[in-house]
This record gives C-alpha cells, structure tokens and sequence, in this order.
C-alpha cells in the first residue's frame, strides 16, 4: 500500500534536465529544483536567505520530452505531483538507503521573474500525431450534390 502526498513546489532548476528511456521503452525526464526559504529580518527590514531544500522530480512520456526540450539550469519551475519515498541498498557499504522523489504529474515555467511561448504539440493519440494517418473527408453539402431530407 502507498500513501499518496500531493505536493507543488516553486523553485530554480540546479542543472539540465537528464532526459532518457527505462529498459522497457517508458521515457523519462529527471532533474533536481533547489527551493530557498526567505524570511524578513525584523532587525534590518531586508529579506533574507534562510536555507534551501533540494528536491528530485522524474517526470515521464510527452512531458518528459517537453521538459529535456524547454527547461535549462537555473530556470524557475512550478512542478505539481505526488511525493514519493523508496529505499534502495547502497553498492559501495551495503547499508539501506531512503529516497524522496517527486512524481510530477504538471511542471510548467514559472511566470514570476520570466516570459515564455508556448509550442503546442499534438495529443498523443489524435490525427496530428501521427502524419501518415488517413481518415474520412468531410464535404459540404453544397458539393456533393446530395439533398437533405427532412
């Protein structure tokens, strides 16, 4: 049984995107989002760092490539999905180790210091995405040469 916690976090991305494919073909995209605390100085009035949190996110299927062909380190990111914890025995001391990963189900560029366009790409199981896709041709009736009955 998993315990689902949703989770959206804002914060710049520490390096490029590691794009990639799973043995079983399911494409993936993972980077890290450093997330810094700000907190007002009662005593100076400015604002100042207080500490910073890394976070891991692996992202999967069309994001994943939306993301390896959008986002670069340093960018500011909004990422929207469910946090998710595993363990995994460490190679070099055999000691079991504990994980904290972030499962994205949205990421998108945040808006707040930047501008972006957006490309739309085509849904993944409609006509567009496939080019050598035929289907049926509507014609106005005008041309067709057939009444309507009513």
């Amino acid at each position: 049984m998993t315990t689902r916690i949703p989770v959206t976090i804002e914060g710049n991305l520490t390096g490029d995107p590691e794009h990639g494919a799973s043995e079983s073909g399911n494409e993936y995209a993972r980077f890290t989002i450093a997330v810094n605390d700000r907190r007002l100085n009662e005593t100076t009035k400015r604002w100042e760092d207080v500490g910073t949190v890394f976070h891991r996110v692996v992202v999967f299927n069309q994001q994943s490539r939306n993301v390896a062909n959008s986002l670069r380190k340093g960018d500011s990111v909004i990422v929207a999905g469910d946090l998710r914890f595993g363990t995994y025995t460490d190679k070099e001391t055999g000691n079991t180790r504990e994980t904290r990963d972030i499962v994205a189900d949205n990421i998108g560029a945040s808006l707040k210091f930047a501008t972006v366009s957006v490309d739309r790409t085509p849904k993944a199981n409609g006509p567009a995405a496939d080019r050598s896709a035929t289907g049926p041709v509507a014609q106005p009736v005008s041309t067709t040469g057939v009444g309507v009955a009513r």
